[in-house]
């Protein structure tokens, strides 16, 4: 099938699509770097030519995922051009219409999403982030491309080099009927230079190597290794526009530990920045005795009322407009209802929100004040485990965290408040 695109393929995706005769397809490699589109432009030509006589079905973490990655670009006539009118989708629907073949959508959200797929025979498969599939998930998927001519499509982002994937698909894919394309985001040629420069300089360490570069690389060593004490630390803080946010880590024997956040006023170059203003620190085993909710609730109000003047203009008695805690202190939330606060609760997703983080450091929008000795402290210590790291699992050292999962919780949770903030406002 000829397709007639609106978008402009690099000769990387060019010579993917043209390639991609295996029963085994996949696109692997930089975040924005055209990897996806190849794919779905492949899979494409591969429904308007299917064999007849099986399902064709569309995977993803969630209906959400398949949504946004996989029929928005499909059905967007920037990118595939008049194709886009013969593909329909509504998202949370168990199947789409793509040029007149019925596909089955199928998540793999849960651990019962594998049985979904028993007794079903597929004559194609795409699927979206490969790597976020559950591998008996995978192998039933591939059990169930049975008819001849049957073939599988997809993408992903690399993870750690011993992910089952990586270990037992690509790295033999010479002893299986698997082919593979690599991907860095200069192969997108699409995207404007300033994007790209832009998205370079907001990724670094295992961030910059996975989504950059495309590697599959092991999480090793200091986790917020681009945090610069001389850049990222200041003794003053600069007024604020809004007060935005403070993050709580509920501690009982632990330490309990809330970070106040503010977005400041545009400086000479018209950037804002997020700063971190000030910390309130509890260590039960330290001042042997724990607190209670209640206790906690009036600690944290008075932490609020009292922030000392030398913190900047308007910090007196702040009340910023998210309160964001750990999802597991129920009874703290429920204490701070009782309190007149309105808390929510922290998306603790734990490598986003580790990602949003070191993007907003590595592009110069967080900073935060001397004073924050604790969250200071952490940040330097904060380190990922490395026994993990060679099993393929990406998780920090559970020690001395607990600011900076505070400071996680208030920034990831609250990123749609703040993101359209940071652009940069025109200066006349």
């Amino acid at each position: 099938m000829s397709l007639r695109l609106a978008v402009k393929l690099s000769p990387t995706q060019e010579k993917s699509i043209a390639e991609s005769t295996a029963r085994l397809n996949i696109w692997q490699g930089a975040i924005r770097s055209g990897k996806t589109i190849a794919s779905l432009i492949r899979w494409v030509i591969f429904v308007a030519n299917a064999p007849r006589g099986g399902s064709l079905v569309v995977v993803g973490k969630t209906s959400d995922t398949v949504g946004r990655n996989v029929f928005e670009p499909l059905m967007d006539p920037a990118i595939t051009g008049p194709i886009a009118k013969r593909i329909t989708y509504t998202r949370g629907a168990p199947t789409a219409k793509i040029l007149g073949r019925t596909v089955e959508i199928v998540t793999s959200n849960d651990a019962r999403a594998e049985n979904r797929l028993r007794g079903m025979t597929a004559v194609g498969a795409y699927v979206d982030e490969i790597t976020l599939i559950d591998r008996a998930f995978w192998d039933m998927l591939l059990s169930r491309l049975s008819v001849t001519g049957a073939k599988l499509f997809g993408s992903t982002n690399p993870d750690a080099p011993s992910h089952w994937l990586k270990k037992d698909f690509l790295d033999r894919a010479h002893e299986l009927d698997l082919r593979s394309w690599h991907f860095t985001l200069d192969d997108n040629h699409s995207l404007d230079p300033a994007y790209v420069k832009a998205l370079k300089s907001e990724y670094s360490g295992l961030w910059y190597k996975r989504f950059i570069q495309g590697l599959w690389v092991m999480a090793e060593g200091a986790i917020y290794d681009q945090f610069d004490e001389d850049k990222h630390v200041v003794t003053s803080l600069p007024l604020m526009e809004k007060w935005l946010s403070v993050g709580v880590d509920y501690g009982t024997t632990n330490p309990f530990a809330a970070v106040l956040l503010g977005v400041s006023v545009p400086d000479r170059e018209g950037q804002r920045r997020i700063y971190v203003a000030s910390e309130m620190r509890y260590d039960s085993r330290a001042e042997r005795r724990q607190l209670t909710d209640s206790e906690y609730s009036t600690r944290l109000t008075d932490w609020l009322d009292r922030i000392p003047d030398t913190y900047g203009p308007g910090t007196r008695g702040v009340r910023p407009e998210w309160l964001v805690v750990d999802p597991s202190a129920a009874s703290f939330i429920q204490q701070l209802y009782r309190d007149h606060y309105r808390p929510m609760q922290a998306d603790n997703a734990v490598l986003d929100g580790i990602r949003t983080v070191s993007n907003l450091i590595s592009a110069d929008h967080l900073r935060v004040h001397a004073s924050c000795r604790g969250l200071l402290d952490e940040m330097a210590g904060y380190a990922w485990d490395e026994r993990k790291a060679e099993r393929g699992d990406d998780v920090p050292v559970k020690v001395d965290d607990h600011s900076v999962d505070a400071l996680r919780y208030s920034l990831h949770t609250t990123q749609a408040a703040w993101l359209r903030l940071l652009e940069p406002v025109p200066v006349l």
